[in-house]
């Protein structure tokens, strides 16, 4: 069996949403950070705030855990970085930590930053790595929140976490530099990834979380072809691989299945149906395992 450390807070919802689609329900208990997987690889469940999880898998008190990448480095953890999962807080894709300041100040890169600037984060050790390699001395105020608030009243700079710059815009901020990008990580104890058990198990839930991913973007289409149609209706598919082809029973017609991107289906099926598809199906797929 193996202990499992899953995300509080930004990163929670999406998180709990993908275990539950990959058959791996979260079933919270009387006590909500002790939650339960009723699965027979998984024995403890706790949800922690995403900054402590790397520490803590890398302590061996987790085998495996889910944080954000910031999180890793800002530790300085050592644990192998088992998978990267394509989901941030608000959705998909990629986050970064990025250098800004007030949009009145003169600056516009990292290296006109003054000397002896006051700078707020919530990433003390990477933001003080960044400013070193810089050359740029700095005063550094630990932020337990609301870092963009601080500018340009108390603090001359800023160095948060960003999906798309829209808070730290509305906020008469301007971004001059980015110091890393990040993502949810899927880490595990050295250890016990050397376990030859454990590191079967962790396997074993990133491929049914990664199923899960996949299948998201995907669809599964089935259509009955006429045989004279065939051909026009094979070229116009996206196929994965190759579409499988039966025949009917009593008819001179085909059943096709494949699968298709999903941003594509809808412009797909009209196509199709003007190649001589008939009776189509769009169904929605929960996992694809390659």
């Amino acid at each position: 069996m193996i202990s499992i450390a899953l995300p509080k807070g930004s990163l929670e919802s999406q998180t709990l949403q993908l275990f539950r689609e990959a058959d791996l329900e979260i079933k919270r208990t009387d006590r909500d950070y002790n939650p339960r997987i009723d699965d027979p690889r998984v024995g403890k469940v706790k949800i922690l705030r995403p900054q402590e999880i790397p520490t803590y898998v890398d302590k061996g008190y987790f085998d495996i855990g889910i944080s954000g990448l910031d999180w890793v480095k800002e530790t300085g953890s050592d644990v192998v970085e088992v998978a990267k999962l394509s989901y941030s807080k608000s959705g998909e894709g990629n986050v970064r930590i990025i250098v800004a300041v007030h949009q009145d100040e003169k600056i516009e890169t990292v290296d006109q930053i003054r000397p002896n600037s006051r700078v707020t984060t919530e990433y003390p050790a990477l933001t003080q790595a960044y400013f070193a390699s810089k050359g740029i001395p700095v005063q550094l105020f630990h932020s337990f929140g609301a870092s963009e608030a601080k500018v340009p009243d108390l603090m001359d700079v800023v160095v948060d976490l960003t999906e798309t710059g829209t808070t730290l815009r509305r906020n008469g901020l301007k971004i001059i530099g980015q110091i890393m990008e990040s993502y949810t990580v899927i880490i595990a104890h050295k250890k016990s990834w050397a376990d030859p058990q454990k590191r079967r198990e962790i396997e074993e839930i990133r491929t049914l979380l990664f199923g899960v991913i996949e299948a998201r973007h995907k669809v599964l289409l089935t259509m009955n072809v006429p045989s004279q149609s065939m051909e026009r209706v094979v070229a116009a598919l996206p196929a994965m691989k190759k579409p499988t082809v039966s025949r009917l029973h009593g008819i001179d017609f085909y059943s096709i299945q494949t699968v298709v991107p999903k941003s594509a289906v809808n412009q797909l099926i009209p196509k199709l149906k003007a190649c001589g598809a008939e009776d189509l199906l769009e169904i929605p797929i929960t996992k694809i395992v390659p």
